[in-house]
């Protein structure tokens, strides 16, 4: 393709649906028809690579793409034997959209050097954007509500979303961190500071499985850049852990932050309120799948059965609020975990086929692919994004925010190493 016609690129089309993403309000519940912006721009990116293929671009796929077949096929399996049609119905287009269909077409429209700059520029200017917001949301206090205070950042997101800054961060970090690792020049030390900066903002979402997550993504992405500086960086977290435990015991005046970094250790001798529902939902997820072990009760068709099966320790819902809004509850409908939310609501086999794809996905990001010790973009960030979304998916699941789009594209990232037959000369990014 000639450099005049980059502008016809769909990885465009991919930096924009990322950017909409941001948009406030944009929540794209899976519940509803209602559509995001994101949303949108995703499916006219699919419509685009579809045409495309029927156009005869030539893809390069080899078998890579048949977990993402399996997946879709065991999405509309859960659906066509749902009790409640009408409700997976919706399950199943949102699954099938962040699953298989996005990140397909990402894979595919990604061909070069100059696609890898464009999705992933996006990314990192949307969560050094929504950071900055989150940091302003703290020392105003007008963050979402926790413990009585407004102090919570949640960037653009609203308090509906409450997890979706968390998500971006942790991701954009793991990008910044691939993108200044593969960088030469005076772009390396930048992109890398900036993903330690943006930690700041991650720190003041209050998210737990975010922080575990991003630890691990980012001990993942430095382990195959330079297995002793990942050593280095896991003594140094585990010693900056341990202080900050001994600082909580002796000290009844801890900040907020500290509070909630020593109660990762606590969790399960000494759970709060949320950790309690977590486990409460845990539990009722798995208690549906041992009356409906094959193929669950549907996509979507959690929230339905819930009442049915949850223990008296489950609470109504969680509080949520934010200055502009005031004080609300919002009813805790999955899970809170991916792979029992799927257990759940999809049987067996749909998990077999969902951990199927994540599986090819990590595989794939493992593989080599850069000949020689330089170390390109695509071989840094896949092993990061991965390992960031299955230690995720253990502390919650797709939900409705704007945080699911952004999965897509970033899934479509690593999916290109197992849809498109590596090049003598792989993509990289550099300065």
């Amino acid at each position: 393709m000639r450099t005049g016609q980059r502008h016809l690129r769909p990885s465009l089309l991919i930096a924009g649906t990322v950017l909409l993403a941001c948009l406030p309000g944009a929540t794209g519940d899976p519940a509803t028809s209602r559509l995001s912006p994101a949303d949108v721009a995703a499916g006219l990116l699919v419509a685009v690579i579809a045409v495309r293929l029927l156009a005869g671009l030539r893809t390069g796929v080899r078998w890579g793409w048949l977990p993402f077949g399996v997946a879709l096929a065991s999405f509309a399996l859960a659906t066509v034997t749902a009790s409640d049609v009408s409700t997976s119905v919706f399950g199943f287009i949102r699954y099938a959209e962040i699953f298989v269909l996005v990140p397909v077409a990402v894979a595919l429209s990604v061909r070069d050097r100059y696609d890898l700059r464009v999705v992933a520029g996006a990314f990192v200017t949307i969560a050094a954007a929504e950071g900055a917001v989150g940091v302003h949301q703290y020392l105003t206090g007008t963050g979402a509500s926790y413990a009585g205070e407004y102090v919570r950042a949640i960037g653009t997101f609203g308090p509906e979303a409450i997890m979706a800054l968390a998500t971006l961060l942790g991701y954009g970090i793991v990008v910044a961190l691939a993108l200044g690792l593969a960088a030469h020049g005076p772009a390396r030390p930048l992109l890398i500071v900036l993903a330690g900066l943006l930690l700041v903002p991650l720190a003041l979402t209050l998210s737990r499985g975010a922080w575990i997550a991003t630890a691990v993504a980012v001990l993942a992405v430095l382990a195959v850049a330079n297995w002793r500086v990942a050593a280095g960086v896991a003594g140094a977290g585990a010693l900056l852990l341990v202080t900050l435990s001994l600082t909580a015991g002796g000290n009844a005046a801890n900040g907020t932050f500290v509070q909630r970094v020593t109660s990762i250790a606590t969790s399960a001798s000494s759970p709060d309120q949320s950790v309690l529902d977590r486990y409460a939902l845990w539990r009722t997820a798995t208690a549906i799948w041992a009356d409906h072990p094959v193929l669950g009760v549907g996509i979507k068709d959690f929230a339905g059965y819930r009442d049915s099966y949850a223990s008296v320790a489950l609470s109504a819902g969680s509080d949520i609020g934010d200055p502009s809004s005031g004080m609300g509850r919002e009813p805790l409908q999955s899970a809170h975990n991916q792979y029992l939310q799927v257990l759940s609501e999809q049987g067996t086999i749909g998990l077999l086929a969902f951990g199927g794809l994540l599986a090819a996905l990590a595989v794939s990001s493992l593989r080599r692919v850069s000949p020689g010790p330089e170390k390109h973009f695509l071989d840094l960030a896949a092993p990061g994004i991965i390992a960031w979304t299955l230690i995720d998916f253990v502390y919650g699941d797709l939900g409705g925010g704007p945080a699911a789009v952004l999965l897509a594209v970033l899934l479509g990232l690593a999916a290109r190493r197992a849809l498109i037959v590596p090049a003598t000369r792989p993509v990289a990014v550099a300065a």
